[in-house]
């Protein structure tokens, strides 16, 4: 199987865990994409029916509302039953790396209002250590190099990622670090420190919001761990 259909297999599957009726929460991502379309055509088959969702991203956002799915606020809810959203990397005991596509920080936010975090993956994003995928810092600006150097001291290389030639900046408007040479071996303490470092909005280390649910792609159909 390809990996975009391995995707969709995943995506496809994550349907078990929505309640009727609830409110749902959605990352971001290519997998993330392949549950919306999955999600749309249950709805609009009969089969689902939610009352509305709390994205992650303008991009999610974009593409729920483009389906006629009501779309909240985070702060006109208390509380999701369920948050579904992809990994760049996950470990054996459900803590993962996330924020390849620049949503870490609110992707934190969501994830923090959902009773279960269900992972939906291909089956590449399983790891025995964190670290192989530049790990994502979004970052105050004006903190950017203190902060590289602070990783420079724990053999991580820091660089600022760019878009057309220009730092990116996020949905919060502010810029991500990526760092290779890392390996995460304690991702709770990893995570847990690095929040505290000045100019640091979000690491991607998922550890306190790490999966309850990993849906894993592949060849031979969608393997679920549970943490």
């Amino acid at each position: 199987m390809t990996q975009d259909e391995l995707k969709a297999q995943v995506g496809m599957a994550a349907l078990q865990y929505v309640t009727p009726d609830a409110m749902i929460g959605i990352g971001t991502g290519s997998t993330v994409n392949k549950f919306i379309d999955a999600l749309a055509a249950a709805i609009a088959a009969g089969n689902i029916k939610i009352a509305g969702a709390v994205s992650s991203s303008v991009a999610s956002t974009e593409k729920l509302k483009g389906y006629g799915i009501p779309v909240f606020e985070a702060n006109e809810v208390t509380r999701l039953g369920v948050y579904i959203d992809g990994a760049d990397e996950i470990d054996g005991d459900g803590y993962m790396i996330k924020g390849g596509g620049a949503a870490l920080t609110r992707e934190k936010i969501v994830a923090s209002l959902s009773d279960k975090f269900v992972c939906i993956a291909d089956e590449s994003k399983l790891v025995k250590t964190l670290g192989a995928f530049p790990l994502p810092v979004e970052v105050i600006p004006m903190a950017a190099g203190q902060i590289q150097r602070r990783f420079a001291a724990k053999a991580g290389v820091a660089t600022v990622r760019l878009k057309e030639g220009q730092p990116l900046v996020t949905d919060n408007g502010q810029h991500i670090l990526d760092v290779t040479g890392l390996q995460i071996k304690e991702p709770l303490a990893f995570e847990l420190g690095v929040n505290q470092w000045a100019g640091v909005v979000t690491v991607g280390v998922f550890a306190q919001q790490k999966a309850s649910v990993c849906l894993l792609g592949t060849s031979a159909g969608v393997r679920e761990l549970k943490f």
